[in-house]
């Protein structure tokens, strides 16, 4: 069996040490330890460059070490993506750009890799055929999206993107919203494809799911598997069948949702996302209007945290169960995003951006009303009435 497995290494530019702490001691260290311990083993990764900022600022150094090897050794392909993880289909090309290149740059600077040329992760796997477009102009030579996005009655591990004459990857929901190793270590009968593709965030090793009895180490060890990396895979194709594939992302359900692939970060019927993606385009606004402020710096330190998805994320109240994930609400989280989104447009240093700097805290004096009565409204009433 061939595992084609692409790993998603992301912690909000803003996390607690604590959190990434946890992600590193439960999850990173495990899969770097698995790779040194099984020279064959490959996989294919995203390392968000914010995540990778802040491993280098905490002093992770033995791990961005460890990285570099692996990648040296052709064991560990990274791919290219959004720094900041922001939600790309919602905003302005300018800002998609710039988040690109930013990830360039610090990965480079990081782990001494040239992403161009090689493959690209689109944040959530949110694909659109514009964005697939830019990827292509920036260099780019394939991408991985989720099955949602060929839409096709017959899985097809790989095609051509005829959007943008990308090569594309595509990943199995079915297997990656599983814990592959209980499936293939209770294939008794040998029933599984030859080849299963999965893509998923790495804090499913150990974080998210903690597999006590060690059953990835187990399926590792197995004789009957083969790893390769994504671009090692694609070399060997002679021939790819074209589609034109649609926008969704690695949630999006076309039966339940047909008129919104992304309703799970931008729901019309959802009052807290609408103003979010209100203040999210005066944000980027100011930041056009003021672009030669003295605290620009200040100002896009602040917008570059304050665009992650994560945000939008937290405040859609889905349950999230299939995947090992919670219900996607909780307050805190979106507050501890939007405080830097709304710090961005308080760094502005000139006298004329007040008429902006209002019209923001007005924004966000309705967002923090509305998320806090719907969480005492709601959630907080359920789960009382459940105990």
């Amino acid at each position: 069996m061939m595992w084609l497995n692409f790993l998603h290494f992301y912690q909000p530019a803003n996390s607690s040490l604590y959190r990434i702490n946890e992600a590193v001691e439960k999850s990173y260290w495990r899969l770097i330890t698995i790779l040194k311990d099984n020279p064959e083993l490959k996989f294919t990764a995203n390392i968000s460059a914010c995540l990778l900022e802040r491993l280098k600022d905490e002093g992770f150094i033995d791990l961005l070490t460890s990285f570099i090897d692996l990648i040296n050794e052709g064991r560990l392909e990274i791919v290219g993506s959004a720094a900041y993880h922001g939600f790309l289909p919602f905003l302005p090309i300018t800002e998609v750009e710039y988040q690109i290149r930013r990830q360039e740059e610090l990965t480079q600077e990081i782990l001494g890799v040239d992403l161009k040329g090689g493959g690209f992760f689109f944040p959530e796997m949110a694909y659109t055929p514009k964005l697939a477009k830019l990827v292509k102009r920036l260099g780019y030579t394939w991408i991985i999206v989720d099955e949602a996005s060929v839409n096709s009655d017959k899985y097809e591990a790989a095609v051509i993107d005829t959007n943008s004459s990308l090569e594309v990857i595509v990943r199995s929901r079915s297997f990656s919203n599983a814990y592959l190793p209980d499936l293939v270590n209770n294939d008794l009968n040998n029933n599984l494809p030859k080849l299963i593709v999965t893509a998923t965030d790495s804090e499913l090793y150990g974080l998210r799911h903690q597999d006590p009895t060690r059953e990835l180490e187990k399926m590792i060890g197995l004789d009957k598997l083969e790893t390769a990396t994504i671009s090692e895979f694609l070399n060997q194709k002679k021939s790819l069948n074209k589609f034109k594939l649609k926008s969704a992302s690695w949630e999006t359900n076309h039966l339940k949702d047909k008129n919104n692939p992304f309703i799970i970060w931008n729901n019309p019927k959802n009052i807290i996302h609408r103003d979010l993606w209100r203040l999210v385009a005066l944000a980027i606004q100011a930041g056009k209007d003021f672009s030669d402020d003295k605290s620009y710096e200040a100002y896009r330190w602040h917008l570059d945290r304050g665009l992650a998805s994560c945000m939008f994320w937290w405040a859609s109240g889905v349950d999230f169960s299939h995947n090992f994930g919670p219900v996607a609400w909780n307050p805190d989280e979106v507050e501890s995003i939007l405080n830097d989104l709304i710090k961005s447009v308080r760094s502005l240093s000139s006298q004329d951006s007040l008429v902006i700097k209002l019209k923001a805290e007005k924004l966000i004096n309705h967002i923090q009303r509305d998320l806090w009565r719907s969480h005492w409204s709601n959630h907080w009433r359920s789960n009382s009435e459940k105990n």
